[in-house]
């Protein structure tokens, strides 16, 4: 069976509307490397339980993408999804009411463990720098229902 993400046959515009995600920060990360070596999945999209732990990792690669290899990196935090749903490589995150960058795609590194979850930003800078916070709430925005 040929997988459909290998063939490059699945892309975004075949979800058609999901809800968010809300997250909570279980722990606020700090520190940035400059040669992480992160080697994202070729899937665009992962499916989480509501209660899964997730490690949001940023960068400011543009080009970071599904299929992708990623070496900027800055660590933002681990979250606990408060709702169950699929999170989608160009999904918004937002953090204190405020974009901070889109899903980039994932790292399976720590699977099972937790799931390394790359936000691309214009500007590296960790959660500590962001002012995150422990219980703070971070929204991964889905595709508006149609009305």
């Amino acid at each position: 069976m040929a997988d459909p993400y290998a063939r490059n046959l699945v892309h975004r515009g075949f979800y058609h509307a999901k809800t968010d995600i809300r997250t909570r920060i279980a722990v606020v990360l700090t520190g940035s490397l400059d040669n992480r070596g992160l080697e994202l999945i070729k899937p665009i999209s992962r499916a989480f339980p509501a209660g899964t732990i997730i490690e949001l990792i940023g960068t400011d690669e543009q080009d970071a993408a599904p299929g992708g290899n990623v070496q900027r990196i800055a660590y933002l935090a681990f979250v606990e999804l408060l709702d169950g749903g699929v999170i989608l490589a160009g999904d918004a995150v937002t953090a204190k009411g405020m974009q901070i960058g889109t899903i980039a795609g994932f790292d399976d590194t720590h699977m099972p463990n937790h799931q390394n979850t790359i936000v691309r930003m214009q500007a590296r800078r960790s959660g500590a720098e962001m002012g995150l916070a422990p219980g703070d709430e971070i929204l991964i925005h889905g595709i508006p229902q149609p009305r």
